[in-house]
């Protein structure tokens, strides 16, 4: 691994979860490198510790997590604030759409879903996602939630890939990584 790939640990606690995130070649097609967070979500130690930052320093009223990974984590930080946790979701899994958006990914199209009767004009939620890759499904995730009236007080995600450049791409809300490479 070149100096350039290893991760940059952001929030001072991180270290032993950093050594857990496992690199997977030509995943999820030849060429590129999948970053792996199962092996930190498995320990629990790690897990407590990913949690606790990625709610630390920011007010929010509910958390709102990105299929898939983002459920794990944003459910956790969720109950560690003491708040409740909505789903943004994949088209099809709810019974009852709030609102739907459609957006670019790095590998095609996505769309995400708001289930009804989840969010309030005006709460305050934080979008807690796994990676922050080009920035399309974090951006996606806090137009959604805008168009329901909630202030995105923060997205925060677990790793970002900075090469990238998603965090440019997220308009309207602060983001935090806990990590970055």
């Amino acid at each position: 691994m070149a100096d350039s790939d290893v991760v940059r640990v952001i929030h001072p606690t991180l270290s032993k979860a950093a050594r857990l995130i496992r690199e997977v070649p030509d995943f999820p097609e030849p060429g590129v490198l999948f970053r792996d967070i199962s092996p930190l979500l498995a320990d629990g130690e790690a897990l407590s510790t990913v949690v606790t930052a990625l709610g630390d320093g920011h007010e929010f009223d509910v958390v709102a997590g990105v299929e898939a990974r983002g459920f794990l984590v944003g459910a956790a930080v969720a109950q560690a604030y003491g708040t409740g946790v909505v789903g943004l979701r994949k088209p099809g899994k709810l019974p009852e759409v709030a609102d739907r958006i459609d957006y670019a990914l790095e590998y095609g199209t996505a769309s995400l879903e708001l289930a009804a009767d989840t969010i309030s004009a005006g709460q305050r939620v934080l979008v807690v996602d796994d990676v922050l890759a080009t920035g399309g499904t974090l951006n996606a995730a806090c137009e959604l939630l805008g168009r329901a009236g909630a202030k995105v007080s923060a997205a925060a995600v677990v790793l970002e890939l900075t090469a990238l450049g998603g965090r440019d791409r997220v308009l309207g809300a602060d983001v935090h990584a806990l990590l970055a490479v």
